[in-house]
């Protein structure tokens, strides 16, 4: 059920959003959502331009681990994205109601859960595989913004995760929230984590990035991390967690372990060539 915006706000010209529909394709009750749709377009664009990176000479990954590598990150990102978010973002709901955890279609996926059951799918692949883990690893850090980008745009139409109240001159009403006008936050998302990251990543591909072993997943984690730390300052927290001490979201806590993580790959491993 929407509320109603309360009279001041809409006195503030804030863009007030229609109510977009969730599926992209409907057959009665069920259909295919956009947030599926988000998650196709990132696996598809980036397999295509993995497979195009192994025609190299000097790609130590071949277009047959590229097939094989797509079934790890589906399993890897949907089951850590999952069960991140049931850890991080809302345990105490799926311990009094278990069962919830396999309703995924009532919402609830973290980025950072599905990047350990990636990071965790990459370990088990390379070990299967006998391919160097950080070789995996840069060729999935150089495509995922544009996963990330689909996905943000997802959250956008679904009216999800949007930001805090603001008075800023692009703020937005969304439908089903309590009326106030918000940071498009999703918006800003898609614009750093997926669009920025993605032009800096494809930059430094460009500039011989996979010749140093860890660079592009450094730089990843490194990018991801300042970006999501910074928009999660107009961020709306979710409402079951709130700010917790020192102010600090959930979001920002679990973006430290990677800029560590990417500084130290950045800053430790230069001199580490590829095999």
């Amino acid at each position: 059920m929407a509320f109603s915006p309360q009279p001041e706000t809409m006195l503030t010209g804030a863009i007030r959003l229609p109510e977009f529909d969730v599926f992209a394709v409907q057959f009665g009750n069920f259909g295919i959502r956009w947030y599926a749709i988000s998650y196709i377009a990132g696996l598809v664009i980036g397999l295509v331009l993995l497979k195009r990176g192994t025609r190299a000479a000097y790609s130590p990954v071949t277009s047959a681990n590229i097939d094989s590598l797509l079934n790890y990150l589906l399993i890897g990102l949907i089951l850590g994205g999952r069960f991140g978010y049931v850890l991080f973002y809302n345990a105490g709901y799926f311990i009094t109601d278990p069962l919830a955890i396999f309703r995924v279609w009532e919402g609830g996926m973290s980025f950072h859960g599905a990047l350990i059951g990636i990071c965790l799918a990459l370990w088990l692949m390379a070990c299967r595989h006998n391919l160097p883990l950080l070789t995996l690893g840069d060729r999935v850090a150089m495509v995922a913004p544009i996963g990330l980008f689909f996905g943000r745009l997802a959250n956008f139409i679904n009216g999800e995760l949007y930001g805090r109240v603001t008075d800023v001159p692009w703020a937005m009403i969304f439908p089903h929230s309590d009326g106030h006008p918000r940071h498009p936050s999703q918006l800003y998302e898609a614009g750093l984590e997926g669009l920025l990251l993605g032009l800096v990543m494809f930059w430094c591909w460009r500039r011989g990035g996979l010749a140093i072993q860890g660079r592009m997943t450094g730089l990843f984690c490194l990018g991801y991390g300042i970006a999501r730390f910074l928009v999660e300052l107009v961020r709306e927290p979710d409402p079951q967690i709130g700010l917790l001490l020192g102010g600090v979201s959930m979001g920002q806590l679990l973006t430290v372990p990677m800029i560590a993580a990417g500084l130290f790959l950045l800053l430790g491993r230069r001199h580490a060539r590829h095999r």
